[in-house]
């Protein structure tokens, strides 16, 4: 007989405490504590506009394409411009670039206007109550407009008078169509108008426009650029046929379309040189590009330097021009051989070969070797005087009259780029609005206070008083990232025309991304030193210690219970926290 034993198993008990530990305030432990603290970007810190690229990326990963247009607008009013035509000195800087690849900043600010270009976006508007105080500002080109925009934000009358037929100044007249269409430019200066700035064309000014002007303006703007060319100092250079460089340009943009053939001979190697040369290959010449140094050394954008040869120029380095004769043919250019001696700040110092010279004989010369000023009076006074203030971009000068005069741009900035020219004049726009509204002696101080990072480049968000001038200047290094969050991915890749699509007209080169290639390229970004809610600080909280509000942080860290242990600050991919001594008061 078989017996079935019936295994019964109790179930255990589990013990649980039916009492809080509330009164266990373990913050009391604590030495140490974790805040969020915003920090500064290398990109941002690097970019001559002062943008707060960090956040753009953030909001372009996020789909928030108007949000990202705003944010950049409330330091550059020409994204589409600057996302064509800008060096991107910030995606050199960048601290991705130290894990795979850096971002491509430029295409995602491109990017980013195109939308709102394409789907007629309208920006709010963000100018302060009006001031009694009303300011010229002489030359429609990049720093002359970006001045009117930022004065005009804060709450300034502008004129803007322009000498040529339509505004835009080196934009508009002196960059090829294949880098900036024209419809572009106009779609960023209609939004620059809507703010009740006034631009005055065909209106060239005279050395004496600054006399009597105290009785209409408070002060004056003056960023004229640089369009008057040096001599090369050789003989033959005044022949007829033998043309500047700008001037060509701007027959270029106006639709004037010279046929060309044989060989054309472009001398200079800077970015003019660079444009000449590429619409030259446009109009059917083969281009020889003579510079005096190498390659290089040349101040031209390295990129626009590639795709011209990429293009077909032909670049003679270490060739400086001995002078210029007439030939059946066209002309004979003799040349002097030059070599390198040393180099100085990165830029090689040449002297001439003894003996080694060449002629080639070329159809056409355009000379492009940098401006000037137009006129003497345009030129910034040099000297150091308690009525003279020299800022990062901007000479401030203030007259006998009480006239403020402000020389920005091409004539004061630091570097001669589209960027520097806009951060130009933001720089003189804050100035005048302190002197005005604080004295002369607070514009070095309080400009200070709106560097980006350790500058020189300022922030009118800062100024202002807007949320980024809660962030810390701190730069953020690639060893305060936590990589661990983060996957390697490769830099999108700029989709352009090809070469042989490139040479058969002026259509623009660089073409447009998609929506999903722009939002995956920007979630490659660090977003170095930004918050992104990740939650990461709150999921990895051992004490459950931060607590989601409705602050514009979106949390906050309870210290009554917070330990001090650092994790979330180790855990925080971005180093947007910190961990610091004991504080009192306020919520980090």
């Amino acid at each position: 007989m078989t017996h079935a034993f019936v295994s019964q198993v109790s179930t255990p008990f589990i013990p649980r405490s039916t009492t809080t530990t509330e009164s266990n305030k373990t913050g009391s432990w604590r030495f140490l504590q974790p805040r969020y603290d915003e920090k500064t970007a290398p990109c941002s810190a690097a970019c001559p506009a002062g943008e707060d690229i960090a956040r753009v990326e953030m909001l372009v990963a996020q789909g928030l394409f108007k949000e990202a247009w705003e944010t950049i607008l409330q330091e550059n009013p020409f994204p589409g411009v600057c996302g064509r035509v800008c060096f991107h000195p910030c995606e050199s800087v960048c601290n991705r670039g130290a894990f795979d690849e850096p971002i491509a900043i430029h295409t995602l600010e491109r990017f980013v206007a195109d939308t709102a270009m394409r789907y007629g976006l309208q920006p709010q508007r963000m100018a302060l109550p009006p001031k009694s105080e009303r300011c010229a500002v002489v030359g429609a080109g990049p720093s002359g407009l970006a001045a009117a925009y930022f004065l005009a934000r804060l709450g300034y009358g502008c004129d803007v008078f322009e000498a040529r037929s339509e505004p835009g100044g080196l934009l508009r007249w002196g960059i090829p169509p294949y880098r900036l269409p024209v419809p572009v430019l106009q779609w960023e200066l209609e939004h620059l108008q809507a703010l009740g700035v006034n631009i005055r064309c065909n209106h060239k000014i005279t050395g004496g426009f600054l006399h009597g002007l105290k009785d209409r303006y408070a002060a004056v703007f003056l960023g004229c650029g640089h369009y008057k060319s040096p001599a090369l100092g050789i003989a033959g250079e005044d022949l007829s046929g033998v043309e500047e460089g700008l001037p060509f340009l701007e027959r270029v943009r106006s639709g004037d379309l010279p046929s060309l053939s044989g060989t054309v001979a472009v001398i200079g190697g800077g970015n003019t040189a660079v444009d000449v040369s590429r619409c030259a290959l446009r109009l059917g010449a083969k281009v020889l590009m003579v510079y005096r140094r190498r390659r290089q050394d040349m101040p031209a954008f390295g990129h626009e330097i590639q795709m011209a040869v990429d293009e077909g120029v032909e670049l003679m380095e270490l060739w400086a021009p001995l002078s210029i004769e007439a030939h059946p043919d066209g002309f004979r250019l003799s040349l002097q051989k030059m070599e390198v001696v040393s180099e100085e700040g990165g830029r090689a110092r040449v002297k001439p070969v003894p003996g080694e010279t060449t002629a080639i004989v070329v159809q056409k010369i355009f000379k492009a070797l940098g401006n000037t000023a137009e006129e003497p009076w345009l030129e910034p006074p040099g000297e150091i005087a308690p009525h003279i203030l020299h800022l990062a971009d901007t000479v401030v000068s203030r007259r006998e009259d009480g006239l403020v005069v402000v020389y920005g741009g091409d004539l004061a900035a630091r570097s001669k780029s589209v960027a520097h020219a806009i951060g130009s004049g933001k720089e003189a726009a804050m100035a005048l609005d302190l002197y005005f509204r604080r004295g002369w002696d607070a514009i070095v101080e309080e400009t200070a206070r709106c560097r980006v990072g350790p500058g020189p480049s300022l922030s009118m968000e800062i100024y202002t008083g807007g949320d980024r001038c809660r962030r810390n200047p701190h730069v953020v290094a690639f060893e305060e990232i936590n990589t661990d969050y983060f996957l390697y991915g490769p830099r999108i890749i700029q989709p352009r025309l090809l070469v042989e699509e490139r040479l058969q007209g002026f259509s623009e080169i660089d073409l447009k991304v998609s929506a999903a290639l722009a939002i995956r390229e920007a979630e490659r970004c660090f977003n170095c030193g930004v918050c992104n809610q990740c939650d990461n600080c709150r999921l990895y909280c051992p004490d459950v210690a931060v607590c989601r509000d409705t602050s514009p942080q979106g949390r906050h860290i309870n210290l009554d219970y917070c330990k001090g242990c650092g994790v979330c600050v180790v855990e925080c991919p971005r180093n947007a926290m910190s961990l610091v001594e004991n504080e009192t008061g306020g919520r980090p």
